[in-house]
């Protein structure tokens, strides 16, 4: 992937924390209802309503697979962002070594 190529994908509102916390409690029976309707939301291909559900409720796996979506289709920062919250550790670091590499070429070219 070229330099400008990775510069375009840089979100124009930056780098936005998302965390877990904040989040309002919900019981187990609206937490599952959410899920599945997430679940049915993302197969279908609406990642988005699937993503703020699986944000809302926490759910991991969900956060990893919309995740493996961005990355899929080249977005690796917001790939990131998913795996740095859901957490999926292995596939967080992996995408924090490709761009580390990355910065390492640009800092190569420049010298």
């Amino acid at each position: 992937m070229e330099n400008e190529d990775i510069l375009k994908k840089i979100p124009k509102e930056g780098f936005i924390k998302l965390g877990r916390s904040g989040r309002k409690e919900l019981d187990s029976a609206q937490r599952s209802a959410l899920i599945r309707k997430g679940n049915a939301l993302f197969n279908s291909g609406d990642i988005e309503t699937a993503q703020r559900i699986f944000l809302t409720t926490g759910y991991s796996d969900g956060l990893e697979r919309v995740g493996d979506h961005f990355k899929e289709r080249g977005d690796i920062f917001q790939a990131l962002r998913m795996y740095w919250i859901a957490p999926a550790p292995g596939k967080k670091e992996k995408l924090i070594e490709q761009c580390a590499a990355v910065i390492q070429h640009w800092v190569n070219e420049e010298g």
